[in-house]
């Protein structure tokens, strides 16, 4: 099994910048590749950023050259840096692991930490 608990959600003024982190937990085969998905009010969650064990990164479009992901395998933590934040960007956002990660999940979901960005 895997625990995922992400942190570092709040308020945010638009043009801001936001620092999300997740600190997993459990067995190391799951823990390999590790992405951030996003939910807003009244749509379906959608995939954020994704990384690799050996770092290799994939994000969607509209976070390109905004966000940007990272890992600390050591503290088996993924970390999402947010900035020039859009009101369109409040979500629910969420981590997750597994073997593998896809546009729609990884396998294990934490509970998820709401990210609010005001105008």
């Amino acid at each position: 099994q895997v625990q995922l608990v992400e942190s570092g959600g709040g308020l945010v003024q638009a043009g801001g910048s936001a620092r999300l982190s997740c600190a997993a937990s459990g067995s190391s085969f799951n823990l390999k590749a590790l992405g951030w998905y996003r939910q807003a009010p009244g749509k379906q969650r959608e995939l954020v950023a994704r990384i690799t064990l050996g770092g290799i990164t994939i994000y969607s479009e509209f976070v390109k050259g905004r966000f940007i992901i990272s890992r600390d395998n050591a503290k088996n933590t993924v970390y999402l840096q947010m900035n020039s934040l859009k009101p369109e960007d409040t979500a629910v956002y969420y981590c997750a692991a597994g073997l593998v990660c896809s546009d729609s999940g990884c396998g294990f979901w934490g509970k998820g930490t709401l990210v609010t960005v005001s105008s």
